[in-house]
């Protein structure tokens, strides 16, 4: 018995299977992603068994993670620029497009009910306007009852997607904001309670009465959060949902190139804060095998998940720009120069 156990042993060993199983994979990245990634995960491994560990840790570390080679791939809601991939020897592709929705926290105010410009939110965050009651604010809600309470806005405390969104979408619309803080993954906020990952601030805003934050659909979805409506680029105030997502994203050309910003598009029926999460990964991989286990593992996701991420209000990549992808992985390969894809 030990003869053959060692014997099997050394057959794991020579074959480079781990306990584990030799085609698991890790990502890490946008928490953004991160409810579409772990259902997705879940659906590939009941089809082949085969684990796809994603650690939700916001987008900016995903990047340093891809970058330093200690996951399979990274994912972010910050594009990298054709150049700065060239630099890093990296390679994206969009997987997700999402919506970042302002959530409240007012007692009294029903979901869908309160309206904001962006004008307005930024102002809130810049610290401008610091009541609810505020004049400006009651001049677009004059139904509403609004306390006068003091605004506690929330906001990521760390490198994150998200915020990368969310302020981009700001400082087109507050020319105050895009002087003053400008948009990244981890601005100097002007104010704000700061919380890590969209769960985490998700988790700020549902305990502090009147406070303002903005996260993920999904999430809001989710955690039954009362979204705000926020005027477009039009001047009209839309629902949140794939419809408006969709109407956002058919102004990306992703022929051109995978370097897309969503915010503040035309369209009447637009939603003005959307985003795409990209996933990143090494054109040279040292462990190949994991690397065509991370293509293998979209390619389903991409095939069979639709239905999955329509569900939670995620929005999929079109079958065209999803061959464009698939065509683009093709730069992806081996020590030797092979390319990976299957």
């Amino acid at each position: 018995m030990i003869k053959r156990l060692s014997l099997i042993a050394a057959l794991v060993s020579a074959l480079g299977v781990s306990a584990a199983g030799a085609t698991d994979v890790t990502g890490a990245g946008s928490s953004f992603a991160n409810p579409i990634f772990q259902k997705w995960a879940a659906e590939f491994f009941n089809a082949t068994k085969n684990k796809v560990n994603y650690n939700s840790i916001g987008s900016g570390a995903g990047i340093n993670q891809i970058k330093a080679k200690t996951v399979d791939f990274g994912a972010s809601d910050i594009p990298m620029t054709d150049e700065e991939l060239a630099q890093a020897n990296l390679t994206q592709f969009p997987a997700i497009v999402g919506g970042v929705i302002p959530v409240v926290n007012i007692p009294g105010i029903a979901t869908g009910s309160l309206k904001l410009t962006g004008e307005l939110l930024a102002d809130i965050y810049l610290g401008k306007i610091q009541k609810w009651d505020d004049a400006a604010i009651k001049a677009l809600n004059p139904g509403l009852n609004l306390p006068d309470a003091l605004i506690a806005p929330v906001r990521r405390a760390d490198s994150s997607g998200t915020s990368y969104i969310f302020t981009n979408y700001l400082s087109k619309v507050s020319a105050e904001w895009k002087t003053k803080v400008g948009f990244n993954a981890s601005p100097a906020w002007p104010v704000g309670l700061g919380g890590k990952g969209n769960e985490g601030l998700v988790a700020f805003v549902s305990r502090i009465p009147n406070s303002i934050g903005y996260t993920e659909y999904a999430y809001v979805k989710q955690n039954k959060m009362n979204y705000v409506k926020v005027a477009n680029s039009t001047g009209a105030y839309v629902e949140p949902d794939e419809n408006s997502f969709k109407a956002a994203a058919a102004n990306a050309d992703w022929n051109k190139t995978f370097y897309q910003l969503l915010t503040n598009q035309p369209g009447k029926e637009s939603w003005p804060i959307v985003g795409a999460t990209f996933v990143l990964m090494q054109k040279v991989q040292d462990k190949p095998e994991s690397g065509s286990e991370v293509l293998k593992f979209f390619d389903y996701s991409f095939k069979n998940g639709d239905k999955t991420a329509e569900s939670i209000d995620y929005l999929v990549m079109p079958a065209a720009v999803k061959d464009t992808i698939r065509k683009s992985w093709g730069v992806i390969k081996d020590a030797s120069g092979k390319a990976i894809a299957y």
